[in-house]
């Protein structure tokens, strides 16, 4: 079996990355259409008045998008300095790749992997540790802004539930999520992962929550510029609370990526909804904003995949 694999190795790693690369923009054009006859027509035509007739407004979405993604990979580049010293481009190149392997992976655990790849068996582990570190230092900010959120969306409505007993609800969920995650980690792993942890220099584990932090403001600001360019009127703080809300539930829910912006939008319709925005403005601003932050990274990440070469040697193959 493994000379089979050792004489057809170089066939069969390219039919992976045309598996990977062919599944991605099959799902970005999938998405695109989806959206469309969800509403009727109403998206492409939403799009098509709202952005691509305003060069401006092209502009200033398409440059919160590279400012997103520029966060983003200084992060990974600032996590991994620890196991070994990439450039830019090189953290560009890991980012988004492994986005588009994790396609199709509940919560982008496909991530994990396609970034560990990159680098050498023995260092493998440690990779997957940071990118975990960058993950929790995002999910940070989103549990962080979407307190405050909840607080913004509760000071201006009135629920049927009394605010103590949502607090009740709220302290047993997360003890449930809290001991749903420790019930993963097996007593051997613990000390491994205190061990991880240790190597990781404090600098670097501020850095990767400031980075989580500008990233949270970039693509929750670039949420509301959408609002205003589809002629949303609600003000400022209402807006952010509403946005932050959003993504702190969408963050707990369980999700593929290529079914983020299904979930957002089932998420933000009935959030906005106590404001009147009407569905196929959240429909097409959910959609556009996974396109523009997944869809687009993940389709250039497709080509890195493509030119990707497994290490042949105990050397990591990073170019």
């Amino acid at each position: 079996m493994y000379n089979i694999y050792q004489k057809y190795r170089s066939i069969i790693i390219i039919l992976i990355k045309l598996l990977i690369v062919t599944v991605a923009f099959y799902f970005v054009s999938q998405k695109i259409t989806h959206a469309d006859i969800a509403s009727n027509g109403g998206f492409i035509q939403q799009i098509r008045l709202n952005i691509f007739s305003q060069p401006f407004t092209i502009l200033t979405v398409l440059g919160f998008t590279v400012i997103n993604w520029f966060f983003e990979v200084f992060k990974w580049k600032t996590l991994v300095s620890s196991v070994q010293n990439i450039s830019f481009f090189q953290a560009f190149k890991q980012s988004t790749s492994s986005l588009t392997a994790s396609l199709l992976t509940p919560n982008r655990i496909g991530e994990y992997g396609a970034k560990a790849i990159y680098y050498a068996a023995y260092q493998r582990k440690r990779v997957m540790f940071l990118n975990l570190i960058g993950n929790l230092s995002q999910m940070l900010i989103t549990v962080a802004f979407g307190l405050i959120g909840f607080i913004i969306l509760y000071d201006q409505f009135t629920f049927a539930i009394d605010f103590q007993i949502k607090t009740i609800y709220l302290f047993v969920i997360l003890f449930i999520l809290i001991a749903l995650i420790f019930n993963q980690f097996k007593k051997n792993i613990i000390p491994n992962i205190i061990i991880y942890f240790k190597q990781i220099p404090i600098s670097d584990l501020i850095k990767s929550i400031q980075f989580s932090l500008f990233r949270y403001l970039i693509f929750s600001h670039q949420f509301y510029f959408l609002l205003l360019v589809f002629g949303v009127k609600i003000d400022y703080f209402t807006a952010i609370g509403a946005i932050c809300s959003m993504y702190f539930i969408a963050s707990v829910i369980p999700s593929f990526v290529v079914f983020d912006f299904i979930v957002k939008g089932s998420i933000a319709i009935p959030v906005f909804g106590l404001f009147d925005v009407p569905e196929i403005i959240i429909l097409s601003i959910t959609t556009l904003m996974w396109l523009l932050n997944f869809a687009l990274p993940a389709i250039i990440g497709s080509y890195f995949v493509f030119t990707f070469e497994l290490p042949t040697t105990a050397k990591a193959f990073v170019k």
